[in-house]
């Protein structure tokens, strides 16, 4: 028999819908596992989760963003006052809940809840999904042996690798089976091959302002697209009157029905869409946000590998490239289906279930012992559900 589970969990993260949506399928898989337990989300009032936790039924707090300036300004000196506010919200929020374990996804919220679990002596687990670990995990990485990565490559002190927790509508989709269920709700035509673009949560300028300046060619060449603009970002497609459906949304709140048109993806690769591609068995064109440290390359690397992706540059997405090899890609059935296996071949479905095999492990810890320690980096997924390190 296992370790007794925790009966409150804080989880910390939010901003984009890359750390939000592991939260949200972590707290399903603990939900679960004891339909009793308390789930605390910390997040701050302006990112996703402000929308998205509430209406997963979640209790959600808030903490002040604190970003962490990139150059010597005032900023930088305001940071400590700043820094100390949000580790006070993230604490109080911690005594409220009773929190017995807390769990960070990186990005603003993280470190003011690593700092307050810290100072508590509650547990840590950390949670990275990106190749290359951000400062937040970095730091929370350091104070403690629980620490899961969605990439083999990832490097942080103590890491097990567990591959990325995703909700049950993605990890358990049988694609095929809701494709009719997927055309009608976004108004498509089963008669047209389907190209999804996205560019995650917030959008991206790039892919609408190529794929806008495009839609009539695509159209007209028999591909029917459905675009997830961003909030805010939405556009009206000019097609011809007989060629194939050119649909814009500018949030897909089911994501599942999304993949579920979809033949092909062109989309940036964000840990998240990476992983959530590679689950369903989706081949795609990434195109890396081409700022940062790279990580969104990096994310992509073993799906391009194994032949399920292919990755381009941000500045040759462009209408001509769209038009010389996207669309023949797009409509060479045996090549995507090929695409298809191998992109499969390197998904990963129980990233939840390991990751809250790790949180129980860590609940199961006396509080004496917390903290850092142990060694390790890099060990698999079978690890991270046993020894942490």
């Amino acid at each position: 028999m296992g370790p007794p589970g925790p009966s409150s969990v804080l989880l910390a993260g939010g901003g984009s819908a890359g750390h939000v949506s592991p939260l949200l399928a972590l707290a399903d898989a603990l939900r679960r596992r004891n339909g009793d337990v308390r789930i605390t989300a910390l997040g701050t009032e302006t990112g996703l989760e402000s929308r998205l936790v509430p209406a997963r039924g979640y209790d959600l707090r808030f903490v002040p963003r604190v970003p962490m300036p990139r150059r010597p300004d005032p900023a930088l000196l305001r940071l400590p006052r700043a820094l100390w506010r949000a580790v006070a919200a993230a604490g109080t929020a911690m005594d409220e809940c009773g929190a017995e374990v807390v769990v960070g996804f990186g990005g603003y919220v993280s470190t003011p809840a690593y700092l307050a679990a810290r100072r508590r002596r509650l547990p840590i687990v950390v949670d990275e999904q990106n190749a290359t670990a951000g400062l937040a995990n970095r730091l929370g990485a350091r104070l403690t042996p629980w620490v899961a990565t969605t990439f083999p490559g990832t490097r942080l002190t103590h890491a097990s690798v567990v591959g990325m927790p995703l909700r049950r509508e993605i990890s358990r989709l049988d694609r095929a089976s809701r494709r009719e269920e997927a055309m009608l709700a976004f108004g498509l035509d089963p008669r047209w091959p389907t190209l999804l673009v996205t560019g995650g949560s917030l959008g991206a300028k790039r892919l609408n302002d190529a794929f806008a300046a495009s839609a009539a060619r695509l159209s007209g060449a028999g591909l029917q697209v459905l675009h997830v603009t961003g909030l805010g970002k939405e556009f009206t497609p000019e097609v011809p009157a007989d060629g194939a459906p050119y649909v814009t949304v500018p949030y897909a709140d089911r994501m599942e029905l999304a993949y579920s048109a979809a033949d092909l993806v062109v989309c940036r690769s964000g840990a998240n869409t990476v992983c959530e591609l590679t689950a369903v068995g989706l081949p795609a064109v990434y195109v890396p946000l081409p700022i940062g440290n790279g990580e969104q390359r990096l994310n992509a690397a073993q799906v391009v590998a194994a032949g399920g992706g292919l990755v381009l540059d941000d500045a040759a997405l462009t209408p001509e490239w769209i038009a010389e090899r996207l669309v023949p890609l797009a409509l060479d059935r045996a090549r995507l289906a090929a695409m298809a296996l191998a992109s499969a071949s390197v998904g990963q479905r129980d990233a939840d279930e390991l990751l809250a095999d790790l949180v129980f492990r860590a609940a199961s810890t006396p509080r004496g012992r917390v903290g850092g320690g142990g060694r390790g980096s890099g060990s698999t997924a079978g690890a991270a559900a046993g020894s942490p390190t």
